[in-house]
């Protein structure tokens, strides 16, 4: 192989592993919106390689949500950003420090004026814990959890709305290095809440 060859394949092989990565989920990548999702870690698409779609099918809405839960109540530490709400997380999260995980979690300040509103003595309790932080980010479109276990990434559709049926979810150690990078990249632009 010439000198120029061997450049070549240094670049080459990355380059079929990124469009490998983005053609196993395609129609996740083209239907939904990728703003929340920096630049950085979109050049990194690769590290999502092992990753595959989850999809409810209409008979049957709740089945990949049944089997996120199983993954995240056995997670040893979890981090989460959702900008959406759902009222069965904030004691869900409150079961979890109490189990003495370590737990992260950033929401949008629409879910946290939610949360202040209805769950005010479980984020009270919650805050109470030295091994969980919970943080405002001022507004993404994205809804996503890391464990030591897996990441799993909820976006919208590119007309704003939340696609509450699909799911991009993976095992591998780089899908879950993905997945801190994206939450360290909100966390760092986060605010802290120490208390009510």
């Amino acid at each position: 192989m010439t000198s120029l060859g061997k450049v070549s394949a240094i670049y080459y092989k990355p380059f079929l592993d990124t469009l490998a990565a983005i053609e196993a989920n395609e129609d996740f990548w083209r239907d939904h919106d990728l703003g929340a999702v920096p630049e950085t870690l979109l050049n990194r698409i690769l590290d999502l390689k092992e990753c595959r779609v989850v999809k409810d099918e209409h008979e049957h809405i709740y089945d990949s949500h049944k089997a996120f839960m199983e993954n995240v109540l056995t997670a040893s530490r979890f981090m989460g950003f959702t900008s959406i709400f759902l009222p069965s997380y904030p004691s869900m999260f409150l079961e979890m420090a109490r189990r003495n995980i370590p737990i992260s979690i950033i929401v949008t300040p629409n879910v946290f004026f939610k949360l202040k509103s209805e769950h005010s003595a479980e984020i009270e309790e919650f805050l109470k814990y030295k091994h969980t932080s919970f943080h405002v980010y001022d507004s993404a479109k994205v809804a996503f959890v890391v464990t030591d276990r897996f990441v799993s990434l909820s976006l919208f559709f590119k007309n704003g709305t939340f696609d509450p049926r699909t799911d991009l979810v993976g095992f591998d150690s780089s899908s879950i290095k993905w997945g801190e990078d994206l939450f360290k990249h909100y966390k760092e632009n986060a605010v802290e809440i120490k208390n009510l």
